[in-house]
């Protein structure tokens, strides 16, 4: 019984592989060999980590004439977030910035603030021109015409705003072409976007019946979009022409008169 014991005391529990108090055994066999993790590691978990996995790539960005119909042409244009659309409609708001509009944002311009000023401006003047000409015919002495809503409103108000902010900056640019004057497209579309955003507050207070109120409010509004417009355009294009200053005057006379066709049409 005592040798027992001490078989017991030497190699562990009866029935135990016999190993020997105090010696390494390697967890190993020759067929499955195993390595330990270092000291402080956590093991993978493959269903929660997707380090090293190979996922989706990107698609390239299209090349050539034809990448102009693919939409990740436009991807790059959209990559805003609304910081960053908050803080240009801000720039927008200020008559005499203190930087340029357009070097502030030439490295990422954009057209997805301007896409959604101008869908914002053609609902509001499409419904709040309504509703002004529905105040006005009410606080208007006695009048045997009946009111009714002007549906046609909503199209002539995509018409202007869409086709202004495609046009006229597109125009531009090829004349600034034409003068070798560096400027590009996507900088003039995000700059006359933005130039409208003015619109938007004063569409609100239009609705007032008041005529004179109105055409107060408007040019108040064309003259902060026209200064905010000729200070950038003059910031670019003197530095590489002399002609900017017919140029600017001209841009600045089109955006006063869309101030005034929008009181005009909409706000009467």
């Amino acid at each position: 019984m005592s040798g027992m014991s001490d078989n017991v005391g030497q190699y562990g529990r009866i029935g135990a592989v016999p190993v020997a108090q105090g010696a390494d055994v390697p967890l190993t066999h020759p067929e499955f060999p195993y390595t330990p993790e270092p000291a402080g590691s956590r093991g993978s978990d493959t269903f929660s980590s997707t380090a090293g996995a190979p996922g989706p790539s990107a698609p390239p960005p299209p090349s050539g004439i034809w990448g102009v119909f693919s939409v990740a042409f436009y991807r790059p244009f959209f990559d805003v977030d609304t910081a960053d659309v908050a803080e240009r409609v801000k720039d927008a708001l200020m008559p005499f910035p203190r930087s340029a509009f357009l070097e502030k944002t030439a490295l990422n311009p954009d057209i997805y603030g301007p896409f959604w000023i101008c869908t914002t401006l053609v609902f509001l003047s499409a419904s709040l021109g309504n509703l002004a000409s529905y105040l006005s015919y009410a606080a208007g002495s006695g009048s045997d015409e009946h009111w009714h809503y002007n549906i046609d409103v909503v199209s002539w108000a995509a018409a202007i705003f869409y086709g202004y902010v495609a046009v006229v900056p597109l125009v531009l640019f090829f004349l600034l072409r034409y003068l070798q004057v560096s400027a590009g497209l996507v900088q003039l579309w995000c700059l006359y976007g933005y130039s409208l955003a003015v619109y938007i507050p004063i569409s609100f207070i239009s609705v007032v019946p008041l005529n004179l109120l109105r055409w107060l409010i408007v040019l108040g509004a064309t003259a902060i979009s026209c200064v905010f417009l000729g200070f950038n355009l003059r910031a670019q294009i003197t530095d590489g022409h002399e002609m900017w200053f017919p140029v600017t005057l001209g841009a600045v006379l089109l955006q006063a008169g869309l101030g005034v066709l929008l009181k005009l049409y909409f706000f009467t």
